[in-house]
């Protein structure tokens, strides 16, 4: 798929200072530009390599001047990190733009299914199942009974969504994700062994959410997990059973929150995050990485550490925490002064 700089200028209302007939095919970075290819140039501290970049076109902000001469062709824009941003979404949305119901495939009869639907092969659609419009599910995907989808949903190769689930539009589901299993509920018996708790709610999955490859959301024991609009989640996530998560969280990836806790709305968790059951995390809280909580959190905190605590105090603990061996010795030094005097005021 070609385009001239007279084409993509329109697309982002841009400025052509070169040839407007100029074509490109492929997207790049500037240092890695090549003929046939489009690049930006937003950060000052890349500028030498617009004047080396065999790059066609270039989209740069209206503000930049060059020094020497330049084979590029520019598009020049009010901000060139966001009208690139643009582009890969418009290129992202033309790769993706695929239909049909390819074979071999199943589509249960009791199924409905919107307009401009994409069924890779090898995908299975249960009894009862809505899928609304432009709905794109790739090869080896499993979609189970009476789920429903909203439209513009992509979900990709490999994801099993289980019964009973609900997903809002505009989401996208990555490979390997699997929503709606079971949750992770067992009965201790008197003689040791465990009887299982059946699983009999859903997940609820709300407008513009992304669930990374290999995340896993548990159904709820009774009721609905629920993952708010807005929410973005990493890869390797685990979301047990009823936990609820506030829109426009972004959580990043292996982290793990246990059952029932309610996650706030605008949070921030780093990596590796470990949240225990039962909690109440209030509306913009950040988390960061590694941290292990054990507590409700109020709102507009900042944590730190395992278990966690406050931001500012464990940074400041951390700075006497890599000075502890040295200051275990000084208070020995000290301690032995001490009692070095004192045994001379008794001698």
């Amino acid at each position: 798929m070609k385009f001239t700089a007279e084409q993509i200028a329109g697309i982002l209302e841009g400025e052509v200072v070169g040839d407007p007939k100029a074509e490109v095919n492929q997207l790049s970075k500037i240092e890695e530009g090549k003929d046939g290819s489009l690049t930006f140039l937003s950060n000052p501290k890349y500028n030498n390599f617009i004047y080396t970049t065999e790059a066609t076109i270039t989209i740069v902000n209206k503000t930049f001047v060059p020094e020497t001469e330049i084979k590029t062709t520019l598009i020049k824009v009010d901000d060139a990190y966001m009208s690139f941003s643009k582009l890969l979404e418009f290129y992202d949305q033309a790769k993706g733009n695929k239909s049909g119901i390819e074979q071999p495939s199943v589509i249960s009869e009791t199924a409905k299914y919107g307009e401009n639907l994409y069924l890779g092969s090898f995908s299975y659609i249960g009894e009862k199942a809505v899928l609304g419009n432009n709905v794109k599910i790739y090869p080896n995907c499993f979609l189970g009974d009476n789920v429903v989808v909203g439209d513009n949903v992509t979900i990709f190769a490999g994801a099993k969504i289980y019964s009973e689930t609900i997903i809002g539009s505009n989401c996208t589901i990555h490979s390997g994700a699997i929503i709606g299993a079971d949750g992770f509920g067992f009965a201790p018996n008197p003689d040791g062994t465990y009887s299982k708790i059946p699983q009999i709610g859903n997940v609820i999955i709300e407008d513009n959410v992304d669930i990374g490859s290999c995340t896993t959301i548990d159904r709820a024991t009774m009721g609905s997990t629920i993952i708010r609009k807005g929410v973005k989640l990493d890869n390797q996530i685990q979301i047990a059973h009823n936990v609820e998560i506030g829109e426009n969280t972004v959580i990043a990836a292996q982290t793990g929150i246990a059952g029932s806790t309610k996650i706030g709305k605008n949070g921030l968790i780093g990596g590796q995050v470990g949240i225990a059951g039962h909690l109440t995390i209030g509306n913009n809280v950040r988390i960061q990485a590694q941290s292990g909580v054990g507590k409700n959190i109020k709102d507009n905190d900042i944590l730190q550490g395992s278990p966690a605590f406050g931001y500012n105090d464990f940074s400041k603990s951390y700075v006497h925490f890599k000075n502890f061996p040295k200051i275990i010795a000084e208070i020995k030094e000290l301690k032995k002064q001490i009692l070095n005097q004192k045994n001379g005021k008794n001698g």
